[in-house]
């Protein structure tokens, strides 16, 4: 109750918003995910890219796919980060939206279970804050199993619960004119039910990538 009571007040904050603030939302400037280190340490990105008809739901500005190796190791693990220059429908009342969409509503839909959904706290280098929570999701699909990290990284902030990400969207709209804004998401497979080395290979590669993405998703 508490939730669709705040859900209600936001939509009412964000009504106000929309027709006396935010007429000319500031857009920062940011490198292209074009420019992003292939080779990143041990690490080595072999580039994918979504299709046209997935990245127009999506409604992404720019994004980042990749499948990362660690040839030394023989580690693996996929890096999606998703960048949205705005996140408000388009002018006129269009159908657009182009607000993140939260991975835990769009697995179902690909065939993944969510088997545990928690949210821990990020304890790695290259954070941007002190509050560090994200969600992190163990899913699986007939006999396979993967580990998934998520957060929203917006304006300087990482965020994990969608409720407070939207709230931080209205606030920032109407005190910065900025909705700018991403999705971080890292799948790592789990083998031979082995969760510890997933949290390894994640904890390995998180730290070089998080120090590297203020360029490409400003605070």
């Amino acid at each position: 109750m508490i939730r669709l009571i705040v859900a209600f007040a936001f939509l009412g904050l964000n009504f106000y918003i929309y027709n006396y603030f935010a007429k000319d939302p500031v857009i920062p400037e940011r490198r292209s995910f074009d420019e992003f280190p292939i080779d990143i340490e041990e690490w080595t990105c072999r580039p994918e890219t979504i299709d046209e008809t997935v990245e127009k739901e999506l409604g992404v500005t720019d994004y980042l796919l990749c499948n990362y190796l660690n040839e030394k190791k023989g580690w693996f693990a996929t890096l999606y980060v998703g960048y949205h220059e705005s996140q408000v429908r388009e002018a006129g009342g269009g159908s657009k939206e182009n607000s993140i969409h939260p991975p835990a509503h769009c697995l179902p839909g690909s065939g993944w279970s969510i088997v545990a959904d928690d949210t821990v706290e990020l304890d790695v280098p290259g954070v941007p804050q002190r509050e560090t929570l994200v969600k992190r999701l163990k899913i699986a699909k007939g006999p396979h199993r993967q580990i998934v990290y998520y957060w929203y990284q917006s304006r300087g902030r990482i965020i994990a619960r969608d409720w407070k990400k939207i709230l931080h969207v209205g606030f920032d709209r109407a005190t910065r004119n900025r909705t700018d804004g991403s999705l971080v998401r890292f799948t790592i497979p789990v083998l031979h039910d082995d969760d510890a080395a997933a949290e390894e290979i994640f904890h390995s590669l998180a730290p070089s990538v998080l120090s590297r993405l203020p360029a490409y998703v400003p605070n």
